[in-house]
Parts: C-alpha cells; structure tokens; sequence
C-alpha cells in the first residue's frame, strides 16, 4: 500500500511538474516580452534556464530532507538525459541546424563548466564553498548572457525566439497569472514528486541516487523534451539546441549550487567514475557533433541516433545494477 501511495505520488507529482513548468516558461516569456526585453535574452535566459525550474526546485527540496541522492542524481541524470534521450529523439525526428553564433558560443563554455564540476567533485564531496563558486560561475555566465542579448539582436535564435512569441501572444495579466500559478504549483508538484521518489527508494532497497538518475531525471526533464521536439518540428533548431544547453548550464551550475548551499553533500565514488564520466563524455560528443568547425553544425539523424543508444545503454547499466545488487 505505502508503494502504490508513493508511485501515485511520482505520478502525480511528475504531470502537474510538467504542466506548471510549461506554464511558468510562457508566462515568464511572456511577461519578459511586455516588460521590453529583447528576443536574444528571452531565448537565452528566461526560456533556456526556466525550463530547469523543476530540476532546480526538485533539488533544493531533496537537500532540505537529506536526500543528496537525490538532488545529484536529479541535476546529473537530467544532463545526461537532456543530450541522450532528449537531443538524440529530436534528430532523429527533424535534424537539427545550428546557424546561431551565440549557441555556438555556449558549447564550449558547456565543456569548461563540466570540467569545473568534475574538479571539484573529485574531493568527494560538495561543500558549501563548492556551492558559491558554482553560483558564482553562473553569476559570471548571467552577466555575459546578458551582454549578448544587449549587444548581439539578429542572431538566429533572436529571430527563432521572436516567431515563438509571435504564435502564443498573451496580455500581461494573463502572463503574470500564469506566472505566479505556474511557480505554485511547480512547488506543491516538487514536494509530492520528491516524497514519492524517497518513499520508492526505501520500499524497494534501491538507493536515492539510482531514483534521482532514472525516474526524477526523467521526468523533470519532460519539459525540455517538449519544448525541444515542439521547437524542431517547426524548423527552431537554434532554439531547440540552445534550451538544452542552457538548461545543462543551469543544472551543472544552480541546481547542485543551491542544494549545496542549502546542505553539503558526500559525493559517491560512483558518481564521479559512472555518472560523471558519462555526462562529460556525451557533452564532448555534442560539442563535436554540433559545432560546426567549417561552416554552421548540424547534428543529423545518424547521430542523433548515436546520442540516443548512449543513454539506452547508460540507462540499460544502472537498471542491471539495480537487479544485480
């Protein structure tokens, strides 16, 4: 009975995360667009770091009860998820262009921020000094964030951002509405879902962190699936890509920033030899894969497939453990 309880729990929590995530997103852009901000900035910051609202808010719960298993593996698992599953499903349904040369741009910093992480995990542990030079790193990355979209207004994904907004035009009091309702129930979902997640994991013997990588990751990385399919099937490859990159960025740096603030964490060796070692590796190859050393990067459907059975076999090997152990 406690087990049901606790997957109606994930269920539940899981559709509502999605639905007020997507919420929060438009309304956030929404407002952004009311409140004068350009296009380039909307797409860089407000779309590509809100849509890891629920990884960010899932987390800084899991550290408040003491799951760091949970709060790793959720901002881990959703990068790793995000490249594999998510970029790997959306080549192969539209190959995705890369003309943007702000996207382009944030690959390589997407590397340096995973090796950053990597160096300072090898100590095995997270602490609260860790967690200021991750927020402070992404402080640094706002700010140049910022800059660009100030500075740089006909890049691809400016115009990519601009038609997106254009189809779904909304009157202020109808974005803030959804604002403050989106982040309400974005905070009611994130509790229930990370109850049910450590409910599962001490029912079934299987440790918070295999939870966190698997069906956490999975499921508060549902948004970004659905705006990165949405945005390739109607030709927004520079919007598509840059959402997972900036989410990444997000993740790597503010989720595990905040919830090692809130509380320093032991880090498993495992962590740093599987999940890490798989995150970086999979980073390396979409930096490879879709920069675009002569001309403008393009991950087609051979790749995206290659990206896809990374994370099958990935997700195959924790799941063998699980039965294993």
């Amino acid at each position: 009975m406690d087990l049901l309880l606790a997957l109606c729990a994930v269920i539940i929590g899981l559709a509502l995360l999605v639905w007020s995530a997507d919420r929060f997103v438009d309304g956030a852009a929404a407002t952004a667009r009311h409140l004068g901000m350009p296009p380039l900035l909307i797409g860089m910051v407000i779309i590509g770091f809100g849509t890891s609202a629920p990884e960010m808010v899932v987390s800084a719960f899991a550290a408040l009860q003491g799951n760091p298993g949970i709060a790793l593996g959720n901002a881990y698992g959703s990068n790793i998820t995000n490249i594999g599953l998510i970029l790997g499903l959306t080549a192969l349904i539209s190959p995705i262009a890369v003309h943007s040369s702000v996207v382009r741009k944030e690959l390589p910093i997407l590397i340096a921020v995973t090796l950053l992480a990597v160096a300072l995990l090898l100590t095995g542990e997270i602490t609260r000094l860790d967690a200021w030079i991750f927020l402070g790193v992404f402080a640094v990355l706002m700010a140049w964030s910022i800059w660009q979209g100030l500075r740089q207004r006909s890049d691809a994904l400016s115009g990519e951002v601009t038609e997106s907004l254009d189809q779904e035009q909304m009157a202020l009091s109808r974005a803030l509405f959804w604002l403050l309702l989106g982040l309400i129930v974005l905070v009611l979902s994130s509790r229930v879902l990370v109850w049910g997640a450590v409910e599962i994991a001490l029912q079934l013997g299987v440790s918070d962190l295999i939870i966190g990588l698997t069906v956490v990751a999975i499921g508060t990385s549902l948004p970004e699936l659905a705006s990165a399919i949405a945005a390739a099937r109607k030709g927004e490859h520079d919007l598509a890509l840059g959402n997972i990159i900036g989410s990444n960025l997000f993740n790597t740096l503010v989720v595990v920033g905040i919830a090692g603030a809130i509380q320093p964490m032991v880090v498993p060796p495992e962590v740093i030899w599987r999940d890490m070692l798989v995150m970086g590796l999979l980073t390396l190859l979409l930096f490879v894969v879709s920069y675009g050393f002569r001309g403008p990067g393009r991950i087609n459907r051979l790749e995206g497939l290659l990206l896809l059975l990374c994370y099958l076999g990935y997700l195959g090997y924790l799941i063998s453990t699980v039965i294993r152990g």
